[in-house]
């Protein structure tokens, strides 16, 4: 056996038109996965699906029906990569409950109804020596405080790091949960701010496609079928600063 293999297994990647989930998305597809790719905007998600030539499911994670219609429209999977994410930036006194809810909705709310309503398909495809997996992307804004008004955003991370750590203890033995806290990288969600952190990036620069992707196949893969509750840092050493 290929220890580090993905072959054959069905990958669902959320928010996967751009940024992050792309990347993921990308790199399951060329390890050979059967991939498919969700999100809100119908000609994003259409366009990276032909790109990868894998599946497209269009849906909204924002409400608990968007997620059942795309749970029911994905059906069983080995891998739930919950990546799709949302953030909203206002100084304190601007920072009313329009802006915690359009991201809490999405970065906390999302992944829980998604995840719940995949549960028996992957249950389903879960094997004695192999667990289906559930891989939730966090942020190193949810471990350490940035100097971004993003209140909401490294809130729901931060949370979301404690919820991949509850449900890693509840869904065990038969699913996995991890979760990748990944670094600056391009994405629609840092926009022009990442070429300010680059510089302080002790490995002296940003990440790019492998090193998240590869951080999510080793998760998907044979070699991490004990390692549950793991909130892997993937961010070339900028939370150490």
């Amino acid at each position: 056996m290929d220890r580090f293999s993905v072959a054959g297994k069905r990958v669902v990647v959320t928010g996967a038109s751009q940024g992050i989930g792309a990347m993921i998305a990308a790199g399951f597809a060329s390890a050979g996965a059967s991939v498919v790719v969700t999100g809100r905007d119908e000609a994003a998600v259409a366009a990276r699906a032909k790109e990868l030539s894998c599946d497209a499911v269009v849906g909204d994670l924002a409400t608990e029906h968007g997620c059942r219609e795309i749970a029911d429209a994905v059906g069983d999977v080995d891998v739930l990569v919950n990546n799709a994410g949302a953030a909203t930036f206002a100084p304190l006194d601007e920072f009313d409950e329009a802006a915690w809810e359009a991201v809490l909705a999405v970065n906390l709310k999302g992944v829980s109804h998604l995840t719940r309503f995949l549960l028996p398909g992957l249950r389903r495809r879960a094997l004695a020596d192999q667990p289906a997996r559930v891989i939730n992307i966090g942020s190193i804004a949810g471990l350490r405080v940035g100097d971004l008004d993003n209140y909401a955003y490294g809130a729901s991370k931060a949370a979301l790091h404690h919820f991949t750590q509850h449900l890693a203890r509840r869904l065990a033995p038969s699913i996995t949960v991890n979760a990748i806290a990944p670094g600056p990288f391009r994405s629609r969600l840092t926009g022009d701010v990442i070429e300010r952190v680059a510089p302080a990036v002790p490995m002296q620069r940003i990440g790019d496609d492998a090193d998240v992707a590869g951080a999510a196949i080793y998760l998907a893969s044979p070699a991490a079928s004990w390692i549950t509750g793991t909130i892997l840092t993937v961010d070339g050493g900028l939370s150490l600063t």
